[in-house]
């Protein structure tokens, strides 16, 4: 009697009631329509499509080329059993029944808004050279197709676009428009703010007072601009050219030429050069010298004795 009693008991607790499937039952009165965007959890994934359960009469399925625009995307890799995915319908029936899905309208619109962002901050980002095609390279950027043009690409005007065939490089967002689906990147902009970095590090390091060799780069009405023998490049002032005044520093110098000079400023970034500052240097130097060996020779044996009579 008391191990019925116990069956009857187990019995009852298994009742089903209307509640156990109020999740089926609300999925049957859900009409899923083309545009819609729904969430479902990743129960199979293969090299070319991934299975969803939406809580749905059907299953939903995203193809490969609607999961991003990247080409080298791999759902094996990027998608596991038991994530969620929200993507936005675009067939109720794919002619088997399911319910088929695209991610990559979902992402786009994240995306969009997200390079925006980007373009607006300015943002430094690393991409890597997918396809090198006339007049620049292709790059995939938040799953979005991005073209970099030649004149872009780098810090100087880059001839041979296939030297950057798979290289990553840092860029910018310079075009992000969404409704044309252009978007257009520069490396050439983190190129040259490395280079002024470097450089500022490298002036940071300049004594004023250094006397070093450069050779005359170009020249000016105004003066000469010398490049140093530590990869800077430094003004040369008319004024500071000779003690002589001269009406142009083509009188004096001449492209190519090699001259010594000596730094008198780094203010603001800016190498300033003297040529008549190492010329007065070497001036007082010889006025030591001289100095010193009329000192020595007047305080020497002769000039002691000098007057003394014996």
């Amino acid at each position: 009697m008391e191990e019925e009693m116990k069956t009857d008991a187990v019995l009852e607790e298994h009742v089903e009631t209307m509640d156990d499937y109020a999740a089926e039952l609300e999925a049957s009165f859900k009409r899923v329509r083309e545009g819609d965007t729904i969430t479902g959890t990743v129960i199979r994934v293969t090299e070319d499509q991934v299975f969803l359960d939406l809580k749905y009469y059907a299953e939903g399925i995203i193809n490969k080329e609607d999961l991003s625009s990247d080409p080298e995307y791999n759902p094996l890799l990027e998608i596991h059993m038991g994530d969620e995915i929200t993507a936005t319908v675009i067939k109720t029936d794919d002619g088997e029944g399911n319910i088929l899905l695209s991610r990559k309208l979902q992402n786009d619109q994240a995306a969009w808004e997200k390079l925006k962002t980007m373009m607006e901050e300015r943002t430094i980002i690393k991409v890597k050279v997918a396809e090198v095609v006339k007049g620049g390279v292709v790059v995939h950027l938040e799953g979005i197709r991005g073209f970099i043009p030649a004149s872009k690409l780098a810090a100087e005007y880059v001839e041979n676009l296939e030297e950057f065939s798979g290289k990553t490089i840092d860029v910018t967002v310079i075009t992000a428009d969404e409704e044309n689906r252009k978007l257009v990147l520069s490396g050439k902009e983190p190129a040259l703010l490395k280079q002024k970095e470097e450089t500022s590090r490298k002036i940071a390091k300049c004594q004023a007072g250094a006397v070093m060799e450069g050779t005359v780069d170009t020249i000016k009405d105004y003066g000469a601009f010398i490049n140093l023998e530590n990869g800077l490049s430094g003004l040369l002032h008319i004024s500071q050219i000779s003690n002589q005044r001269i009406k142009h520093p083509g009188a004096v110098l001449k492209e190519g030429q090699t001259v010594k000079v000596k730094i008198i400023s780094t203010a603001d970034n800016k190498i300033s050069l003297s040529m008549k500052a190492v010329e007065a240097d070497e001036e007082e130097a010889e006025e030591i010298f001289d100095y010193k060996e009329e000192g020595s020779a007047f305080t020497g044996l002769s000039g002691l004795l000098k007057g003394l009579k014996f």
